[in-house]
This record gives C-alpha cells, sequence and structure tokens, in this order.
C-alpha cells in the first residue's frame, strides 16, 4: 500500500432468506478471505444478513434480533483482522425500522448508515418496512456498544492520506440527488454501496454505466456489491453483480449469477491529484458530518492492477480508430480557423521524410481541403544536408507528389557551409553547433518562402519533442502555428498509420508505411554507408518511456519513485529496471531544464488531457530547480524493486 494504493474488495455470500446465522458464517467466511488477500475494505450486499427479500418477516421482532445477535458474533470474529468491512441489515432505531450498512473494524461498530431514498414502485415496497434514513448523525447504542447513526458519516483512515469512505445503499444511487455528492463534497474519496438490484434484461449495463459516472464525477473509488444467489425467487432473480470503479474506469466486474469476490487497487493518490486539479470540485462546509477515525497498518502489496504502457493510445483497433479520426479533426480546424483569420490562402510545411513533418502535412492538407483551397497553394518544402539520406529525401517528395502538394526542393548544404565559415565552424566537428546550424537555416528558408507567398509555416514538432525540449532554439522550435503541439510520439506513429489505413491511393500508403518503418532522427549527422547513423531514441531515450513518464506526471502530479514503480509493471519484459530508471533520470532532467523552450512556443491546437501550453495548462518558471525531483530518484535503490 505505498504510493496511495489501496485494495478493496466486493462481496456476494451465498444466504439463506431469514437465516441470520446462516448468512453470518457466509460473510465471515468471505471477510477472512478478504482479509487474507489483504483487502483492506470489504463491502457486502443490502440486507445480507437477513436477505433482502424477507418481505413482511422484516417485522418479525425474531429475525430483528437474531439478526443483531448474529452481528455481534462477526464482531467478535473481526477481532484482529486488519479490515474494514460493511454489511447489510434491517435495524430498529427509536422504534422504527431501517435499511442500514453497518461500519466495523476489528470487533468495533464504527458507524451505522441508513438508507436515504427507500424505493415504493414496481417490483420494490420498502416502503412498507422501513423507515427513511436520517442525514443528521446521532449516537444509538448497537450489540452493546455506542456508535453513529446517520448517513453523514465519513470513515478516515489516519494512517493511509486520502483514505476517506462513506456510504450509501442500492436505491440512494438511482435517485436524482444521490447522497453521494454529499459525501464527496465533504471530502469522502471512496464510496461503498451496499446493493440489491434485482436482474432484468439489459439492466446490468445500466448499472455499470451509473457506478462508473458516479465515481467519474465524484472523482472517487466507488465499491457496489450486489445481492445474489440464495435470495427468494418468488418474482425477482438477482445477479450479485459486484463493481469497483475510479474515476469513470471499471477495475474490476464480478460475472453475474455467480458468488464471491471481486478485487481492485484503488489509486487514492490519482483521485487526490484529480480533485486538486478540477478547481471546479468544491468542498461542502455547510454540510455537517462526524468524521469517525480508523487505522490500517500499512504494508508492501503486489498491486493486482492493470497499467498501461502506452496511455495515449487507446488498446481497441475500434477506439484507435475514433480517436485518430478525431483528433485529426481537432488539428485541421485548429489550422483552418488560423488560416481563415489571416485571410491566408498558402502554407509553407518542412517536409523531411519523417513521422512528425508527414503528420503536419497530411493535416494541412484537410485543413485546405475543408476550406476549399486547391492543395497545390501548399508548399512542402524539403532541405536537403549533410545527414540527409535518399530513402528519406524520396519518400519526403513522393508524399507531396501524391497529395498534390507543391515540392520546393531547397539545398541548404552551401548555405549552412558559408554560415560555418563565417563563424568559425569546423565542419569535421559534429557538435550541438553543427546539429543546430542545419535546423535553425531550415527555418529561416521557411520563413522567407511564407513571406514570399504571403502564407504560414506550419511547425511539426510534437509533445514528447517539447517535453524534452528537443528542439532547435530558434529553429524548427519555432513556426507560425504548431497543430503536432499536444500530439506525443507515440501517437503520431498511430495517426500516420490511420491515414496510410483509409486513404484510396495505394501509392500513398506504401509512401506513408515506409516512412512508418523509417528510424526516428533529426538527420543531422552524416549518413553511415547511405544509411541515418543519428536515431533519436539512441540519444534521448524511447519515446513509449519518456510519453508514460510525461503522463503521469502531468496528468496525475505523480512523483518520480511512483512513476518508477509504475513503469516496471507497465513494461515489465520489455525494459529492464535499470534501463527504466536511466531515462527516467534523463526525462526529469531535460524536463526542468527545457521549460524556456516551452515558454514561448508557438500556437497549436490541444487535443488530449495532457499539454504543454505555456497560455494553457502548463505555466512553469523556467528556471524551477528539479532538485526535490532527483533526490528522489537518487534514493530508489533497483535491487529492492518490487511491484509493492
Amino acid at each position: 500500500m505505498k504510493d496511495g494504493f489501496i485494495r478493496v474488495a466486493a462481496a456476494t455470500p451465498d444466504i439463506q432468506v431469514a437465516d441470520c446465522e446462516y448468512n453470518r458464517k457466509q460473510v465471515e467466511r468471505m471477510l477472512k478471505e478478504a482479509c487474507e488477500h489483504k483487502a483492506r475494505m470489504v463491502v457486502f450486499p443490502e440486507l445480507c444478513l437477513t436477505g433482502y427479500t424477507c418481505g413482511d418477516l422484516f417485522l418479525q421482532e425474531l429475525l430483528l434480533k437474531s439478526c443483531v445477535s448474529e452481528l455481534e458474533k462477526l464482531l467478535e470474529v473481526s477481532r484482529g483482522m486488519d479490515i474494514l468491512g460493511v454489511v447489510g441489515m434491517p435495524l430498529t432505531v427509536n422504534g422504527k425500522l431501517y435499511n442500514v450498512a453497518v461500519v466495523f473494524k476489528d470487533g468495533v461498530i464504527l458507524g451505522v448508515v441508513p438508507k436515504t431514498f427507500i424505493p415504493n414502485y414496481s417490483e420494490f415496497y420498502e416502503a412498507r418496512h422501513f423507515e427513511r434514513g436520517v442525514k443528521k448523525p446521532m449516537l444509538i447504542s448497537l450489540a452493546g456498544q455506542e456508535t453513529w447513526f446517520g448517513a453523514h458519516l465519513l470513515f478516515d483512515c489516519v494512517s493511509v492520506p486520502g483514505f476517506v469512505v462513506a456510504g450509501e445503499i442500492c436505491e440512494d444511487l438511482w435517485a436524482p440527488n444521490p447522497p453521494s455528492i454529499s459525501h464527496a463534497l465533504a471530502g469522502a474519496t471512496v464510496i461503498f454501496n451496499v446493493s440489491a438490484s434485482d436482474e432484468t434484461t439489459g439492466k446490468d449495463a445500466y448499472r455499470k454505466e451509473l457506478v462508473g459516472s458516479q465515481s467519474a464525477r465524484l472523482i472517487c473509488g466507488y465499491v457496489y456489491a450486489g445481492a445474489g444467489e440464495g435470495e427468494s425467487t418468488t418474482d425477482l432473480v438477482f445477479p450479485g453483480h459486484n463493481l469497483i470503479c475510479e474515476n469513470g474506469v471499471c477495475l474490476s466486474e464480478s460475472k453475474r449469477f455467480e458468488t464471491g469476490i471481486v478485487y481492485a487497487d484503488l489509486d487514492l493518490g490519482r483521485l487526490g491529484s484529480e480533485r486538486r486539479r478540477m478547481t471546479t470540485f468544491i468542498q461542502n462546509e455547510d454540510v455537517a458530518y462526524v468524521r469517525i477515525s480508523f487505522e490500517t497498518e500499512v504494508e508492501p502489496l503486489e498491486l493486482q492492477r492493470y497499467v498501461d504502457p502506452r496511455p495515449f493510445v487507446p488498446a481497441s483497433d475500434t477506439d484507435r480508430r475514433k480517436r485518430c479520426e478525431e483528433i485529426l479533426s481537432i488539428q485541421a480546424m485548429g489550422l483552418k480557423k488560423r488560416l481563415a483569420h489571416t485571410h491566408c490562402r498558402n502554407a509553407v510545411v518542412g517536409i523531411s521524410g519523417g513521422l512528425d513533418s508527414t503528420l503536419a502535412l497530411l493535416v494541412t492538407v484537410k485543413a485546405f481541403d475543408m476550406l476549399g483551397i486547391e492543395r497545390k497553394e501548399i508548399k512542402a518544402v524539403t532541405m536537403p544536408c549533410f545527414g540527409t539520406t535518399d530513402r528519406t529525401y524520396n519518400n519526403a517528395c513522393q508524399l507531396v507528389w501524391e497529395l498534390g502538394a507543391e515540392l520546393l526542393k531547397v539545398n541548404i548544404r552551401e548555405a549552412v557551409s558559408l554560415h560555418f565559415r563565417d563563424i568559425g565552424q569546423d565542419l569535421e566537428k559534429h557538435d550541438v553547433t553543427y546539429e543546430n546550424g542545419q535546423a535553425r537555416e531550415r527555418t529561416q528558408v521557411l520563413m522567407d518562402l511564407a513571406n514570399q507567398c504571403g502564407g504560414l509555416v506550419i511547425g511539426t514538432g510534437d509533445l514528447s519533442e517539447l517535453a524534452l525540449g528537443w528542439a532547435t532554439y530558434n529553429g524548427d522550435h519555432m513556426s507560425m502555428y504548431g497543430v503536432n503541439a499536444s500530439v506525443p510520439k507515440t501517437l503520431v506513429r498511430h495517426l500516420v498509420r490511420y491515414y496510410a489505413d483509409t486513404c484510396t491511393s495505394d501509392t500513398l500508403r506504401e509512401v506513408l508505411l515506409d516512412i512508418l518503418d523509417t528510424p526516428v532522427s533529426p538527420e543531422l549527422i552524416p549518413p553511415k554507408e547511405g544509411e541515418i547513423s543519428q536515431k533519436t531514441e539512441d540519444l534521448v531515450g524511447p519515446y513509449e518511456l519518456h510519453d508514460f513518464f510525461l503522463y503521469h506526471m502531468m496528468r496525475f502530479g505523480c512523483p518520480p519513485a511512483k512513476i518508477f514503480r509504475l513503469a516496471n509493471m507497465a513494461f515489465d519484459g520489455e525494459y529492464a529496471p535499470e534501463i527504466i530508471l536511466k531515462w527516467l533520470k534523463n526525462f526529469y532532467h531535460r524536463f526542468f531544464t527545457q521549460q524556456f523552450k516551452r515558454s514561448c512556443i508557438p500556437d497549436g491546437p490541444k487535443v488530449g488531457s495532457v499539454a504543454l501550453s505555456p497560455r494553457g495548462d502548463w505555466r512553469m518558471p523556467s528556471d524551477a530547480s528539479a532538485n526535490l525531483w532527483k533526490a528522489e530518484l537518487e534514493k530508489i535503490e533497483i535491487l529492492s524493486f518490487i511491484k509493492k
């Protein structure tokens, strides 16, 4: 349970209606099982100590007394267990019968949460037996203990920051104004729901959507435990549908019509980060809550949670195609507006035969098509120099021809050589001056050509390059509109691939596929035997790692140690821990030292939740110190790395 993770569980026991002893034993067995699996909270279904379908038996005093008696036995069994239990039962308070969830730990009842909304329609007739729950907490006596009773209860784990639990019961979630809204605004990060939702055709999909959307709206973990086998089937069947969701994502889901337990590891740190980021998530200080403290042991935990190694790229083909079409449209619409606003009917794009410039040209073509401007008004400029290979040059030319843009060839070798003579740069000295001199000459050519035709220079640099500062200041760093500015490198590849798969020209498709197969390179160092000698990822590290680091740092504010842990899980078998750590250190170094480049980047459209525009998502001083982050990185010991 390091790094803000906590394991929770939702359990559906096999019960017998009105047999409290039998039901308690089933709950007891599952409580022990969840504890053995290192869950720190387990939620059982609504009224599971008696059964939800008892009907008028709820009015029998013998049943109610038996339920309390079995609760006492359950509490005794729970002594010494480091787990928060939540179990549903009927309970008489001040002469009225309530449908409640009892929250307990280590033999102590921490609180009792009553059901707020009592359904009395269709197959439900709970108002026949149960009173609507009160919000304002009050002290009651239960099982020989004094405890709090009321909807406005928060169970705060003092040993795990951010683990704050509150609850609601079944129909509460389906109501227009669920209690969980107030709970979350009062500080709850994990909501439990003890439920007895019967099954009808298609209801499972709606139930899942409801739980998921509530977890997204409230930026919380949501643990939903549904009644299942053993409930009366006189008129209804209960599926035992258990769900654990986190901020809109379903982490775990049970098979319907089966008993058992599902587990998930909630990321409390991620939830906290999201709430801090969302300034509209305003804590409600006007509603009084009783906060009840409890503790749990913090120990290493082997995470049972999928970590996506490519968070910017949808996993499924269908979602990926949809995402690519959407991003291309956003990019093109942004450029379309800029062209229309400036009354430009010309654009200038530097084309190298690489992925970024290819994507920029494809977007420009799409924008021109939207505006009804002929593609020949796009000037695609190839500028070969010392590092250009025949493969990239030929691909660049073929791409432009196939797209119908105007191809301009400007060999900058002589101009760069003359400039180097002027400043005393040795042509055999392949240092940063040698590389950047070429990049700046290319930018000058593009800017001057744009002036000649009254057009815009379209930037080609992507989000990953901006994060790493992998751009020549006042060279390829500069343009008049950067269409790729918020597209990470791992996604650039898929956008180009999508275009290749959907275009109607076989020749264009072949060119795009060869570009995709070409190593990523700025081509600023002379080739060896006609092949690219300068491979970007050999110098700055694999882009898939850097994009992973960037996503978790920017999107959720994760510290370096947590990112390292997640990366080792995500890339297990692909990269050794020492390699990941090497490039993670490189990432932080470059990210902090290169902010000055990001502080003055051109406009460009935001396409995703992570962006680095100094006018929008990321405002960082150019001279911020990285010492705090570097210090944490230095504390990471490879040999002690575990998934815990």
